[in-house]
């Protein structure tokens, strides 16, 4: 198999962990570094890879296949814009954009050039997400009528030290929780309505730091979102589902799924049901599911190459990611307003 050449545009957190997973994955390789920082630039040299200040001049000099857009949200859809403008497919980190307009240009153009993106919402590369996504869909939970979503944890004081933390747009909904809603979208379908409240009474900064929010899914179901980043609890999927090691590991659930023939809990995969009759006083029996354990961003990278080289259908699309951004942004809309907000689901 041949080498897919990959180019990371943007040196942050998100962008070192591409980085990382590319220098060992076999039949990857890592074209290069676009970041214009100095940190970028020594990162660069002491791997032994060609850096560059900008995305453009690193899409002309080093010739990627693909390129991993992990910078600031506000960059996310001109970059994009700028590799499909070349040919290069983009792998685009969440959230695909500031807004649904943004998202939706990214979308429209990528359908123009035929260019494949990709999103980085790396849980749907989770074998434990691809086999709940199955059971569900397989029917196993008879009719899905609930799902329940937890996210809390503490972030540290020194996390807030950078300005656009303490702003609108860098609370926890859009940072954190938009990761619950695509896994809901991915496993439960798709979000229709959306209902929620905010809080920033623990740190009073201008953005939320506490959310609830209740989705109704266009197969009926509802879903009920409780987020917190202030709150000292180990219901969090970083937490539970050992995805990266920085994460002292915890043995919960975050995720519940209940149908009328069965439910279903995340991580471990628990499923439930009765052996005869359902009925509440009969004995209910706990199926224990397993799940191919693996990295979900080398997965992910993978599955990148794969549609490079034209074998398989990113996993979630530009249109995907802009359905997920649409039904995240309608919880601090429907905060805002304290109205429900529908989600329209798009086709094109």
């Amino acid at each position: 198999m041949d080498t897919t050449r990959l180019l990371v545009v943007g040196a942050g957190a998100i962008g070192r962990t591409h980085i990382d997973r590319i220098l060992r994955t076999p039949d990857l390789a890592l074209a290069g570094i676009a970041d214009p920082s100095d940190a970028g630039r020594a990162l660069a040299e002491s791997i032994g890879v060609p850096w560059a200040p900008d995305h453009v001049s690193a899409l002309e000099r080093f010739q990627p296949q693909g390129a991993i857009v992990a910078t600031p949200n506000t960059q996310h859809v001109p970059m994009a814009l700028d590799c499909l403008a070349r040919g290069v497919a983009a792998l685009v980190e969440k959230p695909l954009a500031d807004s649904v307009a943004e998202a939706q240009q990214l979308a429209d153009a990528q359908a123009r050039s035929g260019v494949p993106v990709l999103v980085g919402h790396h849980r749907r590369h989770n074998p434990i997400n691809r086999q709940a996504r199955d059971l569900v869909a397989s029917g196993r939970l008879g009719r899905l009528v609930s799902a329940n979503v937890m996210a809390s944890f503490y972030k540290p004081e020194a996390y807030f030290d950078l300005a656009w933390r303490r702003e609108p747009g860098g609370g926890p909904v859009l940072i954190n929780l938009i990761h619950e809603i695509d896994q809901l979208r991915f496993i439960g379908g798709e979000v229709v309505q959306v209902q929620a409240l905010t809080s920033n009474a623990v740190r009073g900064f201008a953005m939320e730091d506490t959310a609830a929010a209740v989705l109704r899914l266009a197969n009926g179901a509802l879903a009920t979102l409780v987020l917190s980043d202030t709150a000292v609890a180990p219901w969090c999927w970083d937490f539970c589902a050992g995805e990266q090691d920085q994460y002292p590991r915890q043995d919960v659930n975050t995720l519940f799924f209940a149908g009328t023939q069965g439910s279903l809990s995340l991580p471990d995969l628990s499923l439930w049901h009765y052996s005869g009759e359902r009925h509440w006083h009969h004995p209910i029996t706990r199926e224990q599911r397993t799940a191919l354990k693996a990295d979900p961003y080398t997965r992910q990278l993978q599955h990148f190459a794969a549609v490079i080289r034209g074998e398989e259908a990113p996993l979630c699309s530009a249109l995907d990611g802009l359905r997920t951004l649409q039904a995240t942004l309608a919880v601090l809309s429907a905060a805002r307003t304290g109205q429900s907000v529908t989600c329209p689901v798009s086709t094109s």
